[in-house]
């Protein structure tokens, strides 16, 4: 299954919450979308399930077969999933898959097997108000997989949940990369980076960046020197920036982080100008820049 997707826009009262976006997935390809609160992710996910529709562009499912209506290709988990809380887990996966066209049997069956998969089938006889905020989470993507969609959409799929369900879910995932083709939007790069095959960074309903993370990697991977000082003012900041060896500079809460041309020639032009201005440095770290700020680079462009 591939997905296309060609300016894709959406306006909410003359104002463009998504504005021409062009991108397309691979057949099993995992992509992660990357942005701000408020840049468009959430609105971009919708329009792709067919939940919002679009002011203009077009969205393409190869193999649908001219199909307009797409939605039985794609299944959708939005960010606070919304339940029946006077039923049980079992009895709205059922219900779900019977609206999705299965029989009482086979609706049975995946709901059996899904609610084994995301790790709540102790609670599968338990109603839904009594589930935790993790559990309802687990059960939103059980939902989404119960018609066997090429195309799963998720909105922040681990954002409810603790440390352990979180790895859980992000275990279940790199599987479901085996069987579908996955979209889903993230505030948590680590996230990103660890299970999906690309990006598409996003800023005020426009595409910034996007690529494979490898292609991304090689592109804005850089060498770094992150600098933790008592204070930082201004003025330190531009003489900084004017040392040997260095690239560009960014403040952060409780320092600055150096790109660097040539990592000894800026360590030690950083550590004479300490010395001789007095500066109250507590420590610094040298490494190569991460996914976040590759981020904040490609935001702050």
């Amino acid at each position: 299954m591939q997905l296309q997707v060609k300016k894709l826009t959406k306006d909410f009262n003359n104002i463009k919450a998504v504005d021409e976006l062009s991108f397309e997935l691979n057949q099993g390809e995992c992509v992660a979308l990357l942005g701000a609160n408020g840049a468009g992710k959430t609105t971009t996910l919708r329009m792709l399930a067919g939940l919002l529709k679009p002011t203009d562009g077009t969205i393409e499912i190869e193999g649908s077969n001219g199909k307009k209506d797409v939605r039985s290709e794609i299944g959708y988990l939005p960010q606070h999933p919304v339940f029946h809380g006077w039923m049980t887990g079992m009895e709205f996966l059922v219900f779900v898959g019977k609206l999705a066209h299965l029989s009482q049997k086979e609706a049975k069956t995946r709901a059996i097997e899904l609610l084994e998969r995301v790790g709540i089938s102790d609670a599968a006889n338990m109603r839904i108000h009594k589930y935790s905020g993790g559990m309802k989470q687990r059960l939103g993507i059980a939902q989404s997989l119960i018609h066997q969609p090429r195309l799963l959409l998720m909105d922040e799929p681990v954002s409810s949940l603790d440390p352990i369900g979180r790895r859980e879910v992000l275990t279940l995932l790199k599987e479901l990369k085996k069987e579908t083709t996955l979209l889903f939007s993230t505030h948590i790069l680590n996230d990103a980076e660890e299970i999906s095959d690309g990006l598409i960074v996003i800023d005020h309903g426009k595409i910034k960046e996007k690529g494979s993370l490898e292609a991304l990697q090689k592109k804005y991977q850089n060498q770094k020197i992150d600098l933790h000082f008592e204070t930082v003012e201004e003025k330190q900041i531009e003489e900084i920036e004017a040392l040997e060896g260095i690239e560009s500079v960014l403040a952060t809460a409780d320092g600055i982080t150096c790109m660097v041309s040539d990592l000894d020639v800026a360590r030690e032009s950083v550590l004479n100008a300490t010395l001789s201005h007095n500066w109250s440095l507590n420590y610094f770290t040298t490494g190569k820049t991460t996914l976040e700020d590759m981020f904040m680079e490609v935001l702050n462009q």
